[in-house]
């Protein structure tokens, strides 16, 4: 009942009005035609409305403004004007909870945003905001919608003033499912997780051929902003999968472990994993030896329930791990060095990567579990230049600044600024337990005794047999593992096997945890 422009036909009755509006809903659930399906099919990419229904649970989505049309003339855009204007909006469920969500549709004007398709984003974010649920975007478009000119640009405006609005209130989660320039790319980045399709996504503010036209430089969309660039070198994307399908299904599983907003906590779920279970396989899996590597990972498995977490950039800054997790069906945020590679130190990349995690864990009440094993910052040129200074001072500044319970756990080294910056006691840590195996100190022994014994060393007979005297002698006096809890500086040395059951016994005491910050406007963190 409608004609080829979708505009109504003459309806004389209610049955016919009605038979009418089915038949724009059809037309509005089919898109703009097969041709254009056909060739979003052939980028390997699935349709929008495809994508919402592999997101949300079954039959739960409740769409908004499905009819909206631009009002834009000139350039052609008069005799174009098809029903959602290129983005699909709405609410749903998952896992039975409400979610809000968008979705660009790449068949109508390329996914390109204009005044109409602004509009109707701010208003689902707006919704978001207000019903206090979870907001998933789902990017497939092609930047600002050149032909609506600067009213296009000024609807990038209403989305970042609304994404920086949410920041902190609810969980915003980007999903990139094809190339987004520009304005498009912006959004994402102010939100708190960004998941990316390897070969089918991109971001960059400006393209190969503006690359090219300025720089000279000859790159590929994918070598210049795919997946992999930006999971594994920018940091940009905290998530990269291979197809669209494991992507939603794991914006699923991490739904699942966030609050609805930050006034509530996340959901807890039964356990069959026993809290009291030990975890006997950490005592072969830690070497004693502070110079040996191990994966840091096989830990953390061994600590939570049935061994399951998401790791959050986890090809990012890979001396660090930083990962959700249950224990006893409390979802807690895990930050743990990782000795496998860098030997566990911190630098720029992840310090960053760490405060970033600490910041959303404590918007959305998400206790933090730190596990230490770390000789120190990463010396160089390139690190000092490049501002360890100012990037160290995040992860104290948001460590500083979380008022979740957190919880510390020594495992084997732990020396200088960076053991006081991993969530020490003295930065206000509610408990740090430590292994026997722990070396809390100003540095390694080694480095130690050749500063403060230079003098002896260089005037004995045999300095190698003195210094090996010496660093023998440092480790024996400041080094031992009970030299900080005989000081009060940790709460426990514990039995490596039962980690799991102390860190549950001691979250279940921190549960009414309430501590309130200085009453300012913000603060200034560094940048």
């Amino acid at each position: 009942m409608s004609n080829l422009e979708g505009a109504p036909v003459e309806a004389s009755d209610v049955r016919g009005r009605v038979a009418e509006l089915h038949a724009i809903r059809e037309q509005v659930r089919r898109g703009p035609s097969d041709r254009a399906t056909e060739a979003q099919k052939a980028k390997g990419k699935l349709t929008a409305r495809e994508r919402i229904d592999l997101l949300l649970d079954e039959g739960s989505f409740s769409e908004v403004e499905p009819l909206r049309r631009h009002r834009a003339s000139g350039f052609g855009l008069e005799a174009k004007k098809p029903y959602t204007d290129g983005v699909i909006t709405g609410w749903g469920t998952v896992h039975g909870r409400t979610v809000f969500v968008y979705a660009h549709d790449f068949r109508i004007f390329g996914g390109a945003l204009g005044e109409a398709h602004a509009t109707k984003i701010h208003k689902i974010m707006d919704m978001a905001i207000s019903a206090g649920a979870p907001l998933v975007s789902l990017n497939d478009g092609a930047g600002a919608r050149i032909q609506e000119g600067v009213s296009a640009l000024a609807g990038y405006g209403g989305i970042f003033q609304r994404n920086t609005k949410a920041s902190g209130v609810i969980p915003q989660i980007s999903v990139m499912l094809g190339p987004c320039a520009g304005g498009a790319a912006y959004s994402p980045a102010l939100t708190d997780f960004v998941f990316m399709v390897r070969e089918t996504s991109q971001m960059f503010i400006t393209g190969p051929d503006v690359v090219r036209a300025v720089t000279g430089e000859e790159i590929t969309q994918n070598g210049l902003g795919g997946a992999d660039v930006h999971a594994e070198t920018s940091g940009v994307a905290h998530f990269a999968y291979d197809d669209e399908e494991t992507c939603l299904e794991e914006v699923r599983y991490l739904l699942s472990l966030l609050p609805q907003n930050n006034r509530e906590n996340p959901p807890r779920a039964a356990s069959e994993d026993p809290a009291d279970r030990t975890g006997d396989a950490l005592l072969d899996l830690v070497p004693a030896d502070g110079n040996r590597p191990y994966d840091m990972r096989k830990v953390i498995e061994e600590l939570v329930d049935d061994g399951d977490h998401l790791e959050i950039h986890e090809r990012w800054a890979t001396n660090i791990i930083c990962a959700l997790a249950r224990l006893d069906g409390q979802v807690v945020g895990i930050v743990a060095n990782q000795p496998q590679s860098l030997a566990g130190v911190l630098d720029i990349e992840a310090s960053e990567k760490a405060a970033r995690f600490i910041q959303m864990c404590d918007a959305f009440n998400i206790p933090i579990i730190t596990l230490l094993d770390v000789p120190g910052f990463l010396p160089g040129v390139d690190q000092e230049h490049g501002g360890i200074i100012r990037h160290g001072a995040k992860l104290l500044y948001a460590y500083c600044n979380a008022t979740v319970p957190r919880i510390s756990v020594i495992l084997r080294k732990a020396y200088g600024g960076a053991y006081i910056v991993m969530d020490s006691q003295s930065i206000g840590a509610d408990l740090t337990y430590a292994w026997p195996t722990n070396e809390i100190a100003v540095m390694g022994a080694e480095g130690a005794a050749n500063v403060i014994f230079r003098k002896q060393i260089a005037e004995a007979d045999d300095p190698e047999a003195m210094r090996a005297r010496m660093v023998k002698e440092y480790k024996a006096e400041l080094m031992h593992p009970y030299y900080a809890a005989e000081r009060g500086l940790i709460d426990d040395v514990i039995d490596p096997v039962e980690t799991r059951s102390v860190l549950i016994k001691s979250l279940a005491m921190l549960a009414t945890k309430h501590a309130d910050l200085p009453s300012r406007k913000h603060g200034n963190p560094p940048q």
